[in-house]
């Protein structure tokens, strides 16, 4: 029998540099684009709070349809490919490729039609379902992107994924900013009378487009991206067709021969498990944004106060609260609260990106590892993993705590109230980010229920405390921050539990816990005596904040490095298994820092 000729794959810290780099430049553009409009007159928090509304709903369809594909994709056809049957990887492929065209169809039609009862009835956030309209065609592109994208991280190539994620981010800052700019000075005739299939317009710049009508546009440009990379995809695929076809010719019989029928239930039975902890996380977030509307509604049903009086009425406003408002304003007041809220996720989800790549790339490696029974390479890289998330994480954290003020003055010149939020919420992400890399290393054991299981656990604590803790007009929205380090607590615990009694990972409390936290906490110290010694001396404004801001976080990070080398938090393997990391760990030795 002849040998199968390869695919080209890539090493399991190349295949995570992979990714890594497309994460950084898809959250830069994603930072980059939401900065610029979040500060066009007439978005603000408002038409923050009403995008972050469509798209969270958007996210629920989302991971019913395609969250879980990739994943469970991946792991199927590494399971293959490990064995050498690419026959019956590339037939998992096509199924799943028919049967989530089928899927993604139908969650775009569920998000169009209803997006009138779900933004008034659900939501309580009316001006919603523009949005929401905008962006219900991604939900069956997206499913596309996800099955081509999961099928070559199967193989261990990430390329599809990476140069896919890194297109449309390309494209959707561009067009975001573009339909955005092009909006302002357009009103909506008779809006109150448009159907959910038209919208005219007249062009009027002595009147502000209605932020609802701006961030409709700006998820528009969602759906235009996506466009873009399935594009993309096709063509990728296109040009592997003949190596793919090669493969499967010599390809190894594995005995894996179940019928269409039996293949569709098991790319269900895997893909549905997958996506249940992503399903629940994005219900939570419906939820939860249901909940923080109606608190806050209630917790300034007597009296609007002062600092956030400008949501509801037109122009600036002079004078002190809003006594008895009425519910037109105290829907308007909810919705930007939460729109300050989900300012935070630009830089949230940050550091988050740089995590994933580490969960995206331990599933097909555990997979493929206990194929062929190896759990001692299982058990190494969940480990490896679980390090460098702490090693990223505690810093952003950390800078987020302590630079949070300046940096929300950078990205949000026009719009930096609730910087204090990113700085509890920084809290939240450490766990969010742990639990994240856990998830990847449960998926790919096979135990796909877990993660579903901790987040349900973390969101029903979530959604008590924020309607106790919301309803309060002194904490108002900080309740929902707070509810969040509650609950990724809860998952990160679940998670850690049942990983720990599956694999031997080997954690302890001193290289993974007190030394990386005594690192970033000095870091952190560090950041903040630079930022006010840079601050006192170039005094205000925007560039001058921006330069003060850069040195504190360039001064921090070398701080930061150097303690960790100094602290000897990674030891030779570790540093080897870097990038880069023999010619690094050498230098290192000349220097004397390590024998």
């Amino acid at each position: 029998m002849n040998k199968p000729v390869k695919q080209k794959t890539h090493s399991f810290m190349g295949n995570v540099v992979m990714i890594l780099f497309a994460q950084i430049t898809v959250k830069i553009l994603g930072m980059v684009y939401r900065m610029v409009i979040t500060n066009i007159d007439g978005f603000g928090d408002l038409g923050n709070g009403l995008y972050n509304a469509g798209f969270q709903v958007f996210t629920v369809l989302l991971a019913v349809s395609a969250v879980g594909i990739p994943n469970a994709i991946a792991k199927m056809v590494s399971e293959r490919a490990a064995l050498g049957d690419y026959r019956a990887a590339h037939r998992i492929f096509k199924t799943a490729l028919k049967l989530f065209t089928c899927v993604g169809f139908a969650g775009t039609a569920i998000l169009f039609i209803g997006s009138d009862f779900i933004a008034i009835h659900i939501l309580n956030m009316n001006g919603a379902q523009y949005v929401m309209r905008a962006i219900a065609p991604s939900v069956f592109f997206v499913c596309i992107i996800s099955v081509i994208s999961g099928y070559f991280q199967g193989l261990n190539d990430m390329r599809a994924t990476s140069f896919a994620q890194m297109i449309e981010q390309v494209f959707k800052c561009g067009l975001t900013i573009l339909l955005v700019v092009l909006t302002v000075g357009t009103m909506p005739v008779a809006m109150q009378h448009a159907t959910r299939f038209t919208m005219l317009y007249v062009v009027d710049p002595t009147k502000n487009t209605p932020s609802e009508i701006m961030a409709a546009w700006a998820n528009m440009a969602s759906s235009l991206s996506t466009i873009t990379a399935v594009i993309f995809l096709a063509i990728f695929y296109s040009k592997r067709r003949k190596a793919l076809a090669e493969d499967i010719r010599n390809s190894v019989d594995s005995g894996f021969k179940p019928s269409t029928k039996g293949l569709i239930k098991m790319i269900l039975m895997l893909s549905v498990p997958i996506s249940l902890a992503s399903i629940i996380t994005s219900i939570n977030r419906v939820v939860d944004l249901a909940t923080i509307t109606r608190s806050l509604e209630a917790a300034f049903s007597a009296e609007i106060p002062a600092n956030i009086i400008g949501f509801v009425k037109d122009g600036p406003i002079t004078g002190t609260a809003i006594p008895h408002p009425t519910a037109e304003q105290l829907n308007r007041a909810a919705s930007a609260l939460s729109g300050r809220l989900a300012k935070s996720d630009t830089l949230y989800n940050m550091p988050l990106a740089l995590n994933l790549s580490f969960a995206t790339v331990l599933v097909p490696h555990i997979a493929g590892a206990l194929a062929k029974g190896d759990t001692a390479e299982a058990s190494s890289k969940t480990s490896y993993s679980f390090l460098i998330s702490i090693l990223i994480i505690l810093p952003c954290a950390i800078s987020f705590i302590t630079l949070s003020m300046p940096l929300y003055k950078i990205i949000y010149p026009n719009a930096s109230a609730g910087y204090d939020l990113l700085s509890i919420m920084a809290v939240a992400l450490i766990f969010s980010a742990l639990t994240q890399t856990l998830t990847g290393a449960l998926q790919g054991i096979g135990k796909v229920f877990v993660p579903a299981i901790s987040i349900l656990a973390g969101c029903i604590c979530k959604i008590i405390l924020n309607l106790l803790l919301v309803r309060i007009p002194a904490i108002n929205i900080y309740g929902a921050a707070i509810s969040s380090i509650v609950c990724q607590f809860v998952a990160f615990l679940v998670n850690f539990t049942v990983l720990t009694k599956h694999i031997p990972l080997k954690i302890t409390l001193i290289k993974y816990v007190i030394k990386p936290l005594i690192a970033a906490v000095v870091m952190g110290c560090a950041a903040a005596a630079v930022y006010g010694m840079c601050s006192a001396a170039f005094g205000g404004g925007y560039i001058n904040n921006l330069v003060s801001t850069l040195i504190s976080l360039g001064v921090s990070a070398i701080i930061y490095v150097a303690l960790i080398i100094v602290l000897r938090v990674m030891n030779k393997d570790d540093i080897q298994l870097l990038p880069g990391g023999t010619r690094l760990y050498s230098i290192l030795v000349k220097l004397k820092l390590y024998k």
